[in-house]
């Protein structure tokens, strides 16, 4: 066996099919992969532990669905636990209809990552493109191929957290170094940079950078640029509607500016996984969706201006001017406000106290393979919290999620509630919040109350994940813009004081030319779908407004 390769594992009870798996894996990918059968179920688990104990890496394991004395999903279940980040894909014959409803179920169950048909031809371009998928995401969670930066600092530090985060939610491929590492040492004396001093960056021009505040990095990037002039429309806001209204303004030849406080995505940017957006039937990382959107709206002409925080909004003329803080202020004849929700905070000085350390709000999934054995804990019962406990299961010993509810059934998709329901090491607590924490420098414990039976206990704790809510980012906004009593912004006929003769426009606030799309919107579906079909939306109404203007 060639240990520098990972291994393709190909499972099937049937001679001549194996023997044809076989032999397309090994004309593809046997360069870079290799390449290693099994004949029954028992065979493969033989496999798997030998490989385990060799200390080899599993890439990609494929099964056929209909294998004697059990299936193919059963092999896929259990490679979990002894390979959690190599990819289960099903193999099912072209037409075989009977397999929906074990597919349906694998899937989710979370016993599988997906299906893909026996190659039929040579070559099988439908069958290779999704093998490639495969090894491409199982590739990336190996570590980036190239290295844009290295960050050199300690794994609990606050700050090193808060920019592991920013770079892996900006899409930046980076290398986390530890302060006392071989590697973190050699950035460290290749800067001539006192070790006390951290975080430190290194850019993949050579450039060293001591701490650097976020929108030096932004723009060591070139994505902290701003415009010259007057812009047709400004997007504050690159969650899935800011980003959805960059793409349609840039490609009708709209001048257009996209503007955010922290990183592209905003909350589905932090999802593991999102499987029930159109189009991707075996789901889509939220970062990978929204950098994908982002690339295509770059490449259509929208200049992003980002890791700025926007401060204010007025009216100066026929232009709104969008306050940005410390930075140049733009300039714009429209403006769609896609600012979305911030997470809600617990408010519990000893949690306050280690963000950063143990404690994150939001999916954190930059932080999920320092979870490899942890016990770990995720406030929330909604589907992004669900998405994270499903994700951290798969390097944490233990994932605990506390629920403030006695059911899940209101406030998660029942696709969530079945995959949480079949992984092993996923519990879930009812009527159960987190009242206080402690720790030295990183979180240690927490304490938990159960409402229903009025108790606390301490428990010990690695980290915990927090996903209760958001509240709408308007703070910035002028008064006079009106919103609802939660904060969200009133949009056309739910506009209660409107200035011109013509109604306001669907997605038009109280301010005319300046439109809500996405979560900050009131009485919005919490959807990135539909968070893309606002931002789609706001774009043919600028038109029309600019067009009146």
């Amino acid at each position: 066996m060639d240990g520098s390769r990972a291994v393709i594992l190909a499972v099937d009870d049937d001679p001549a099919s194996l023997g044809e798996l076989e032999a397309v894996l090994r004309s593809r990918y046997e360069a870079d992969y290799e390449v290693v059968c099994a004949g029954s179920a028992e065979a493969a688990g033989r496999r798997l532990a030998e490989l385990e104990a060799a200390g080899a890496a599993v890439a990609l394991v494929l099964a056929d669905l209909w294998l004697a004395g059990g299936t193919g999903i059963d092999v896929l279940a259990a490679v979990r636990a002894r390979y959690p980040l190599a990819k289960r894909g099903l193999l099912v014959a072209r037409g075989d209809w009977s397999a929906r409803e074990p597919i349906i179920r694998a899937t989710a169950l979370g016993q599988i990552d997906g299906y893909l048909p026996h190659p039929a031809r040579r070559p099988d371009e439908q069958f290779h493109r999704l093998v490639t998928e495969y090894l491409e995401e199982w590739n990336r969670s190996q570590g980036p191929p190239f290295v844009a930066l290295r960050l050199v600092g300690e794994q609990w530090d606050a700050r090193c957290a808060e920019l592991r985060d920013l770079l892996s939610r900006n899409g930046v491929s980076f290398e986390f170094c530890s302060i006392d590492s071989a590697e973190g040492r050699g950035v460290l004396a290749r800067a001539g940079v006192d070790p006390a001093r951290q975080p430190v960056v290194e850019l993949y021009t050579g450039e060293v950078l001591v701490d650097p505040p976020n929108e030096r990095l932004a723009e060591a990037f070139g994505v902290a640029q701003p415009p010259a002039g007057t812009v047709d429309v400004a997007v504050v806001g690159a969650g899935p509607a800011g980003l959805a209204a960059a793409v349609y303004a840039a490609s009708e030849g709209l001048s257009t500016v996209m503007l955010d406080r922290e990183a592209i995505g905003g909350q589905a940017g932090s999802s593991s996984r999102i499987r029930n957006y159109l189009g991707f039937p075996r789901g889509i990382g939220g970062a990978e969706l929204a950098f994908r959107a982002f690339e295509q709206a770059w490449l259509f002409g929208a200049r992003p201006y980002m890791v700025r925080s926007v401060v204010g909004l007025r009216r100066d003329g026929d232009a709104f001017v969008v306050e940005v803080e410390e930075a140049p202020d733009v300039r714009a004849r429209s403006v769609v406000v896609a600012t979305g929700v911030s997470y809600r905070r617990l408010g519990i000085p000893s949690l306050d106290a280690l963000v950063g350390t143990g404690v994150y709000y939001g999916a954190a999934v930059s932080e999920a393979q320092a979870m490899a054995g942890q016990h770990v804990f995720v406030a929330g019962g909604g589907n992004s919290a669900g998405q994270a406990a499903v994700h951290l299961a798969k390097y944490a010993a233990q994932v605990t999620m506390l629920v403030r509810s006695a059911s899940l059934a209101t406030t998660m998709s029942s696709y969530l509630i079945d995959e949480i329901a079949a992984a092993p090491n996923i519990d879930v607590r009812y009527n159960a919040s987190v009242v206080a924490g402690r720790g030295r420098g990183q979180l240690e414990g927490l304490t938990i109350a159960d409402s229903a039976a009025g108790t606390e206990a301490e428990v010990a704790a690695a980290a915990l994940f927090v996903l209760i809510g958001g509240e709408p980012r308007t703070a910035w906004l002028p008064a006079a813009i009106e919103r609802d009593e939660w904060g969200f912004l009133l949009t056309g006929p739910d506009v209660a004081h409107w200035p011109l003769d013509r109604p306001p426009m669907l997605l038009e606030t109280s301010a005319p030319g300046v439109f809500a799309a996405g979560d900050v919107r009131h009485a919005s579906v919490k959807r990135v779908a539909s968070a893309v079909g606002d931002g789609s939306v706001a774009v043919q109404l600028v038109h029309r407004y600019l067009a009146e203007s």
